[in-house]
């Protein structure tokens, strides 16, 4: 078979597999989110195998506690979380109108002298945009969770997904050596390189970057209870979420915080600093400790590629698009940058034709 016959297969291939995901994506969660915790759980069935531990035992072991720890936190954190959720929603347009009230009212000249007679009309604007931009969102959560397809969808994330997983699990390093076996004989040993520089790639940051994202939500969730916030333990749990997007997570969080620590200790700022300190030593902690040592430089995922691939591929799959987002992107970088390297290397760049075998003699 011809080059061009080879990389008409695979493109059309692929064309195939995203067409068949695009179609399926309303049914593919549970399955994706299966795949997604046996990529994250199979090096520890893989420890236990090796000390001796049957892999179906060892699978049955590491997603029974899986499923037991993720269980009892839900029915321990997600009714505080629910609760503090519906109330910030509540009360977000009054923070909003008491922090208009503080900026207008105690900088009142500069902003005259800024805005002149349009500052009643600005301040009526942002207090009116704040009130649709929280009913918006208050009535998408409600349709969202209100939705028949959504329950049926959430049911079938609780209960298949487990399953999946284990059967993933248990059969994983069949599953591997069956994909081996399919792959072109000529350059089994390229694209077993590549295969092996993706999954380097996405062990360091999928694996590396939960791991950071879980200890900010601890520590920024207990801190900023502690400091006595209101929504505390929301605030922080949603900058650990969110962390999973570089920047995002703190940035929001920083935001939130100070315009509810703001309203809430006004007109002491004692607090309002203590709580901008516990985001300079999160900071600190994020950028210093946790990301060197958790996820490291050698991803090859830059923050902007990968905040790009979430709204894209969330845009087209949805949370499927979004489980699948830095696989895909992670993928796509290792496949670019060889693709460049074989460019640079080719007569296309260079101008030098290649060497080929030297001419019989006459």
């Amino acid at each position: 078979m011809t080059l061009q016959r080879q990389v008409g297969f695979w493109i059309s291939g692929l064309v195939v597999l995203i067409l068949a995901l695009y179609l399926l994506r309303g049914v593919l969660l549970p399955f994706v989110a299966g795949l997604a915790l046996a990529y994250f759980l199979n090096p520890v069935v893989g420890r236990l195998s090796k000390l001796g531990l049957p892999r179906t035992i060892g699978a049955l072991v590491v997603i029974g506690t899986f499923v037991i720890v993720f269980i009892g936190l839900v029915f321990l954190i997600v009714p505080i979380l629910a609760n503090q959720l519906t109330a910030f929603i509540a009360r977000l347009p009054g923070y909003v109108v008491q922090l208009q009230t503080l900026a207008t009212e105690q900088n009142r000249e500069w902003l005259q002298k800024l805005l002149g007679e349009r500052l009643p009309d600005v301040s009526r604007s942002v207090g009116d945009l704040v009130s649709q931009s929280v009913g918006w969102a208050a009535g998408f959560l409600q349709g969202l969770w209100s939705g028949g397809a959504a329950f049926i969808s959430l049911f079938s994330l609780i209960v298949v997904t487990p399953v999946v997983a284990f059967y993933l699990l248990n059969d994983w390093p069949k599953i591997m050596d069956r994909v081996d076996s399919w792959l072109p004989l000529k350059h089994k040993e390229t694209i077993l390189g590549l295969m092996r520089e993706i999954d380097q790639a996405l062990a360091g940051f999928l694996r590396g970057q939960a791991a950071v994202c879980g200890v900010l939500m601890l520590f920024y969730g207990i801190a900023l209870t502690v400091s006595g916030l209101n929504f505390g333990l929301l605030i922080g749990i949603s900058i650990g979420f969110l962390s999973f997007i570089p920047y995002v997570g703190s940035l929001t969080g920083l935001i939130l915080s100070l315009g509810v620590a703001i309203v809430q200790f006004w007109p002491n700022w004692s607090p309002v600093a203590i709580i901008l300190g516990i985001f300079v030593v999160g900071q600190f902690l994020e950028a210093y400790v946790l990301y060197p040592n958790l996820v490291g430089e050698s991803v090859g995922l830059h923050p902007v590629s990968m905040m790009f691939a979430l709204f894209a591929f969330g845009a087209l799959f949805g949370f499927v698009g979004l489980l699948l987002a830095v696989p895909l992107a992670a993928a796509i970088g290792v496949l670019t940058r060889f693709a460049i390297k074989q460019y640079l290397a080719s007569p296309l760049y260079t101008g030098v034709p290649r060497e080929g075998p030297a001419a019989p003699e006459k």
